[in-house]
């Protein structure tokens, strides 16, 4: 495997890890990037573009991120809330008052971010072309359960819910407001909506199995997740299935602002985002204060999640350390995305990490190539 890039003095088992990756856990494609204290120290790619082709990945190559994107969509709020415009203990008809219909209207903003508020599927799965509805379609249905009394993955309805949350507060996408605020200060390849004068950049993602000596950490929950998605009117499915089959590889579906799912980064600029979130970096003043990042990493929902079907923890828009969902240690946060990438903070250690790749595996809750690229750096450090 030719893998291109560099690593500090240190490191080094990062690089063997990640070629590791290729040659034993089924990686076609893949970067990663990790910063400490604000300095790139781990930058590498290797493999090709797409997850079926054979053209070379490249420095500036991009992927879709999934659930990964979610971590990006979270500082919005969170930046609203230290500069003043959103209360995160408030309402979240206080901001989106058509959001109070049945029996929502004690909703906080805290409890959308926590995936807490009740609505982790609509009543009618939603095609593609249909994403507009969504936010409407959400805020007439009853709650799943009483918000904020359990807490259940909203995995599309996070975006919906905090897309329309961000409009009303600033009246401007999500996608333009990152764009805006962080993406271009901060000189990030980073997207919740791909513009189309970058979608050459991007590559094609698709299914991989991992060897059947993999150690990757399977579900193993009373009820497995893969026997609650098999039934269509369980809540995991409808939740999964809230976005009719989409084609990530479509052009449609690359450009639409999807904040649970949608977004495209390269590894680089995921590990540079999240190093902004808890320092400087290359001379800009970070993004959060730390009591914002103490906000973010602050336990909100844990134990057993009523979608996931495993015990979850969450912060205020971030996954936390856990089995379910490993990351460097203890106080670090950030999310994965479902299959694969990962990208994260760890305050106490300065480092911030980002992984993404081609090739989606299934059926496993923390992946093994990017745990063995955690892992490294854990050892390393």
């Amino acid at each position: 495997m030719d893998v291109q890039g560099t690593v500090a003095p240190g490191f080094e088992p990062v690089r063997e890890a990640f070629v590791r990756n290729f040659a034993e856990r089924g990686e076609r494609g893949a970067a990663v990037a990790v910063y400490r204290h604000g300095e790139r120290i781990v930058d590498l790619w290797g493999g090709t573009r797409d997850v079926d082709g054979t053209d070379a990945w490249q420095r500036d190559t991009a992927q879709i991120v999934r659930s990964a994107t979610k971590g990006v969509a979270a500082a919005i709020p969170l930046l609203l809330h230290q500069r003043g415009q959103l209360d995160l203990d408030a309402p979240l008809g206080t901001y989106w008052p058509e959001f109070k219909a049945h029996g929502k209207e004690r909703t906080l903003v805290r409890h959308l971010l926590g995936h807490r508020a009740g609505v982790p599927a609509v009543d009618r799965p939603l095609g593609a072309h249909e994403l507009d509805a969504a936010p409407a379609a959400l805020a007439a249905q009853p709650p799943a359960w009483e918000p904020g009394t359990a807490h259940g993955y909203h995995a599309h309805t996070y975006g919906w819910l905090l897309g329309e949350l961000v409009r009303r507060v600033t009246g401007h996408t999500l996608g333009s407001w990152l764009d805006e605020e962080i993406t271009r200060p901060l000189d990030l390849d980073l997207w919740i909506g791909l513009p189309s004068a970058e979608a050459h950049r991007v590559g094609r993602i698709g299914p991989v199995s991992p060897p059947a000596s993999s150690s990757a950490l399977r579900l193993r929950p009373k009820r497995a997740v893969s026997e609650a998605y098999a039934d269509p009117d369980s809540l995991t499915r409808r939740a999964f299935g809230a976005l009719l089959t989409p084609d990530e590889n479509a052009a449609a579906y690359r450009s639409a602002e999807l904040p649970a799912s949608g977004g495209i980064a390269t590894a680089r600029s995921l590990a540079a985002f999240y190093a902004s979130l808890i320092g400087e970096v290359a001379g800009r003043p970070r993004l959060l204060a730390p009591a914002t990042v103490a906000l973010a990493r602050t336990e909100e929902s844990a134990g057993p999640d009523r979608v996931l079907i495993v015990n979850t923890r969450f912060g205020l828009g971030y996954m936390l350390h856990s089995p379910a969902s490993p990351l460097l240690a203890a106080g670090s946060f950030g999310h994965p995305g479902r299959g694969g990438p990962l990208a994260f903070a760890d305050p106490e250690s300065g480092i911030a990490f980002g992984y993404v790749t081609n090739g989606f595996q299934k059926g496993v809750t923390a992946d093994p190539r990017a745990q063995a690229l955690v892992g490294a750096v854990r050892a390393a450090l």
